[in-house]
């Protein structure tokens, strides 16, 4: 099996991939999703002509943008005339520049004044433009990319002479096909699943049960159909030695999006009790009786804010040096003894052999000895309940529409949204990437990706990378020494484009889903065998040496990323496009863009997590003392400011967002400078008409702009406990308080907030 597909999308530790925009596509809790992961940080649009597909009022309001348009370009032409034929030279009057200029200026809100609130300044007209759609929590320009992206792809897997060019392709499409065939579905009902819960030995919760194989049901769960009770496992780089690949364990095992939700009872009860009634309806679905079914999954929720208690908080668990803990499976087990390590461990990484002298990293060494502990007080009954909860989780996606509407009505307590009005279609076209997003990303990229943009893109990652080392020289606060090293950091990183070669070899891309069964008639069925051939694919990996060239983002994500163990950098195709980039833009815009993108990926190398990391992705102390308290220092200042800002009158996390705010501003400072170098060396560009911005304030508008969006009160709380990246308004906000280049271009007078006279800076 290929390494692309080391740990499917795997939930171990997210710390070990620092990404551009939170990973969630849909609002289903962590744990609740179909496949073993979800996107939430972080979407294209192609050459297939879906217009046919377009709604009538989706081609009116087209014609109504093309008048629009038309008559823009008309007034530029007729004061056009008024210019000297100096002037007229300096405006990019293109049919690409003039869409993209009113773009900008419709997004704008010119009344607010930029040096007091620079997100409103140019994100006001947008937000006022777009209100959330129904069923949403959020919505941004990345769900508007991504929602390009999946009306496309429907385009391919449904068009009547599909043919895929591999079998892995035309699974593909059986499994898309598998996921919209809800007559099926609805014929099937809750069986497939009450099937599930009887092969493993039963729920207490709907029948009988096996009073006596806990250790047998915690294989299974966690082995084959990919549960997470009590704790994560995972096979991936050991970050101190980062050429082999060791046993990982850490915390998990909660439902909700947060151990607040369960311990900050009063401020999230409506959730707790919406989660409860959700716990119910569920069991009660599958043949539960009421009174007994409500104390039961009460029980449950009990266990899971008991595992809650002793879950640490993410950020408390920054200092990777810190939590970082290396053991035998032998001394596992006198840590944890509530488990029989050995068994568990050779069951999930079937058929591989292990010994009771095999490593394992841990990342929770006190949470694991913890949960030991309560699993060894806790009722045989309760566990087994718990465990095949989890399983249940996992499983309400793929089952009939009583369990979507269940779940509808926890989504709207957690996230404010009202009934799920997103159409199957783009529900499915989720799934199927989150399955086999590396065949569905062959036929995106084979439909849309313009391979120049791999090449353009290189040429900027450069520019960047140089600018960035430039500014290092510039940093009173580091040593020569560690600022040597630095420098050859930032030479080593390693960028990905685009997409990996391997899935336009039909062949490479049939062998990577070699043994993944898929039919267009269960959907659940489906579900299963993805579950289980993650785990050989998981199990696969172990001997094997670490693929710097394996990507855990599909091509059509729009989404950025860095690996710290691979000191890597990585763009799916998705993001490679606008506003993002396009090669027709004004500079201007595409450093603002992904420029700023590129920087902000480049600059997790350097945050307080990745700079741990040395250049060949080995977790080691490369820096003097001195250099790393003054970074402490500079980072300090971050936290603080960043703590001060609100949203609903609740604070940001300013020691969970650090590593995301040092990389904002560190991005946006080397695309800048990479920008201005740009500029020294191919002269100035033409301005874009009627936005009546120079270039230099272009590029803040189009960096602020990639941000605007819109989310409920309470997805905007989930975030503010769970995401480690600062809400869209304070990524502005924060990271443009800081620049000086900025303040100076838009003459943002001191103590103005957006020029506050104390500017944070790391890089």
């Amino acid at each position: 099996m290929s390494v692309a597909l080391q740990d499917l999308r795997n939930t171990m530790s997210s710390y070990k991939r620092a990404t551009l925009e939170e990973e969630e596509v849909s609002d289903v809790p962590a744990e609740a999703a179909s496949s073993p992961d979800r996107v939430e940080v972080g979407f294209r649009k192609g050459g297939v002509d879906i217009l046919g597909r377009r709604t009538q009022l989706e081609v009116l309001l087209s014609v109504l943008l093309l008048a629009a348009l038309l008559a823009l370009l008309a007034c530029l032409v007729v004061l056009g005339l008024g210019f000297s034929s100096d002037s007229g030279r300096g405006l990019c009057l293109s049919e690409a520049c003039v869409t993209v200029a009113s773009q900008i200026v419709e997004a704008m809100d010119r009344s607010a004044d930029p040096c007091q609130d620079f997100y409103q300044f140019a994100c006001g007209g947008w937000m006022r433009k777009n209100p959330l759609p129904d069923g949403r929590s959020r919505w941004s320009t990345f769900n508007s990319i991504w929602e390009q992206n999946q009306a496309l792809l429907k385009h391919l897997l449904e068009n009547g002479t599909f043919n895929g060019s591999s079998e892995a392709e035309r699974k593909t499409q059986s499994y898309y096909l598998s996921c919209l065939n809800t007559q099926r579905i609805e014929e099937l009902g809750a069986q497939p699943l009450i099937d599930l819960i009887t092969k493993i030995g039963g729920w207490n919760m709907t029948g009988p049960w096996d009073k006596d194989n806990f250790m047998d049901v915690l294989k299974v769960v966690s082995g084959p159909y990919r549960g997470q009770p009590f704790f994560s496992v995972g096979v991936s780089a050991d970050p101190k030695n980062s050429n082999s690949n060791v046993i990982q364990v850490d915390q998990s095992g909660l439902f909700l999006p947060s151990r607040d939700y369960y311990l900050n009872k009063t401020a999230n009860e409506k959730v707790l009790v919406a989660y409860l009634d959700y716990m119910v309806e569920l069991g009660m679905l599958l043949g539960g009786e009421r009174s007994s079914t409500q104390a039961q999954m009460q029980q449950i929720m009990d266990f899971e804010t008991g595992l809650a208690n002793i879950t640490v908080p993410q950020d408390q668990r920054r200092d990777e040096e810190k939590i970082y803990h290396k053991v035998t499976i032998a001394e596992l087990q006198l840590l944890a003894p509530a488990i029989d390590w050995l068994d568990y461990l050779s069951s999930s990484l079937s058929p591989l052999e292990l010994n009771d002298t095999e490593p394992v990293v841990l990342y929770a060494k006190e949470y694991l000895q913890q949960v030991s502990e309560l699993i060894n007080k806790t009722d045989r009954s309760l566990l087994n309940n718990y465990m095949m909860w989890t399983l249940v989780q996992k499983s309400v996606a793929s089952l009939d529409q009583r369990f979507e509407n269940a779940q509808d009505k926890l989504l709207e307590s957690l996230y404010g949204t009202k009934k799920s009005c997103t159409p199957r279609w783009q529900t499915c076209i989720g799934n199927t990437d989150d399955t086999l997003g590396f065949a569905l990303g062959a036929l995106f990229v084979k439909a849309t990706f313009d391979k120049q943009s791999k090449e353009i893109a290189e040429k900027m990652i450069n520019a960047i990378r140089s600018a960035f080392k430039e500014a290092l020289d510039q940093l009173s606060w580091m040593d020569d020494q560690t600022r040597q090293a630095a420098k050859d950091k930032a030479d080593a990183i390693y960028d990905m484009i685009g997409f990996p070669e391997f899935i336009l070899d039909s062949k490479e891309l049939d062998d990577v889903y070699d043994g993944y069964e898929v039919s267009d008639d269960s959907f659940f069925q489906n579900m299963l065998n993805f579950y289980n051939f993650s785990s050989r694919v998981m199990a696969d990996q172990l001997r094997k040496t670490p693929n710097k060239d394996q990507w855990s983002m599909t091509p059509p994500t729009v989404n950025a990323y860095y690996m710290p163990t691979k000191n890597g950098i990585v763009f799916p195709a998705g993001i490679l496009q606008a506003p993002f980039y396009a090669h027709d833009h004004p500079k201007a815009l595409n450093f603002g863009g992904i420029g700023v993108v590129m920087g902000h990926e480049l600059t997790h190398a350097f945050d307080d997590q990745g700079r741990e990391y040395d250049k060949e992705g080995n977790l080691r102390p490369w820096w003097q003392n001195s250099s790393v308290e003054a970074f402490r220092q500079r980072t300090e200042c971050m936290v603080d400011q960043y703590g001060h800002y609100t949203v609903n009158g609740e604070h940001i996390n300013g020691k969970q967002t650090l590593g995301e705010n040092i990389a904002d501003n560190g991005g946006l400072k080397a695309a800048y400078h990479a920008y201005r170098s740009w500029i020294q060396g191919n002269g100035d560009e033409k301005r874009l008409p009627a936005v009546n911005l120079t270039n230099d304030q272009l590029f803040f508008v189009g960096f602020a702009q990639v941000w605007c969006s819109v989310r409920t009160p309470e997805s905007a709380h989930e975030g503010l406990v769970t995401d480690p990246h600062s809400p869209p308004r304070y990524r502005v906000i924060g990271t443009l308080a800081n620049s000086p280049d900025f303040s100076r271009h838009f003459n943002c007078p001191e103590g103005t907030p957006m020029n506050t006279g104390k500017r944070c800076e790391v890089w």
